[in-house]
């Protein structure tokens, strides 16, 4: 997610977005066979939520609420169905030390294996646990010595290691930034207190999920045009070897770029992208798209019975009902 840029034109993001939310009540496109096997066709999306500057990173709790981030106002809100939306977490993603940079908040968001939340700091160039005792403990901000970019997204395995993208998005002038000490945009891996290195070799690295068994990860990136999205195999101990190249969005029209990824029960994926949430099963094949009024940066699991996908869509939060449920952060 490209802050500087949205920082830029954030006026103009909320004013288009809100005509088009008024005039559209965005679409599904069935591509292949499959994806009516997804969704159905009067499946309606719907806007719950909106008057935000950026959002990202929505997160379902067990408990029957919706976390979100608004990284330009620096705050995590907290969404009840029936209730509305509160604040939750100010100061999510920078404090003010001079020794971060200004502005920009949390990005994504998830839980670890005992329901801490684990936040994407953008301000503070770090990955931080908000423990359920209300405190806050830094787990990766240095790699050999050197500041992290600004870890963007974030998710943790079944036996508690933590992975997460760090592309430059948080910093000011993204790749031209004076701050930026890395000289590659990583993906990394937080275990046992340990920071290692999985990945140093994409462009800009972003979503990341695992597959429903947690065999594979799926990384997306954006090497100059191209729009694409890997598929890592991960052995018994969480290493990743073999990357490939799973799904390539570069030819299809529409608005966005990689961004959030997320999976099913039944191993389709998820991919925000060009036009919207790109609907593609596990043998790769695209069998459609679900576009909201305003594009999505990231999408999250959730409701009831976990079918329920929500779309961070720049200035608002969307939903829809879908027929597979999908595989949400423990908690």
């Amino acid at each position: 997610m490209r802050i500087a840029y949205f920082f830029l034109c954030i006026i103009f993001l909320a004013s288009t977005s809100r005509i088009a939310a008024q005039n559209n009540a965005g679409e599904v496109t069935f591509l292949k066979n499959g994806m009516d096997k997804i969704v159905s066709k009067d499946a309606k999306i719907e806007k719950i939520a909106d008057g935000f500057s950026f959002t990202e990173g929505p997160l379902w709790h067990k408990e029957g609420y919706l976390l979100f981030s608004d990284i330009p106002a620096n705050t995590i809100f907290k969404y009840i169905p029936e209730e509305g939306v509160s604040i939750y977490l100010k100061n999510s993603g920078f404090v003010g030390t001079d020794i971060e940079s200004t502005g920009p908040g949390s990005n994504g968001l998830t839980f670890d294996k005992s329901g801490n939340l684990i936040i994407c700091q953008h301000g503070a160039r770090q990955i931080l646990k908000y423990d359920r005792a209300g405190n806050f403990v830094p787990l990766a901000r240095q790699f050999s010595g050197k500041r992290l970019n600004s870890p963007n997204d974030v998710v943790v395995k079944s036996e508690g290691a933590i992975y997460f993208t760090d592309p430059p998005w948080g910093l000011p002038k993204n790749m031209e930034d004076s701050a930026k000490e890395l000289s590659f945009q990583g993906v990394f891996r937080i275990r046992n207190g340990n920071l290692e290195l999985m990945d140093g070799d994409l462009k800009l690295p972003n979503g990341l999920a695992f597959s429903p068994d947690e065999k594979y990860l799926y990384v997306d990136d954006m090497d100059g045009d191209r729009k694409l999205y890997y598929r890592y195999d991960v052995d018994e101990t969480g290493n990743l070897s073999n990357r490939t190249l799973f799904f390539d969005a570069t030819k299809i029209a529409g608005e966005g770029g990689p961004d959030g990824i997320k999976v099913d029960k039944k191993g389709n994926c998820y991919f925000t992208g060009p036009g919207g949430v790109l609907v593609v099963n596990a043998k790769g094949e695209h069998l459609g798209t679900i576009s909201p009024p305003e594009h999505p940066a990231n999408i999250g699991w959730g409701g009831k019975d976990g079918k329920t996908l929500f779309m961070t869509c720049q200035t608002g939060l969307y939903s829809i009902e879908l027929k597979n449920e999908g595989v949400k952060p423990m908690n």
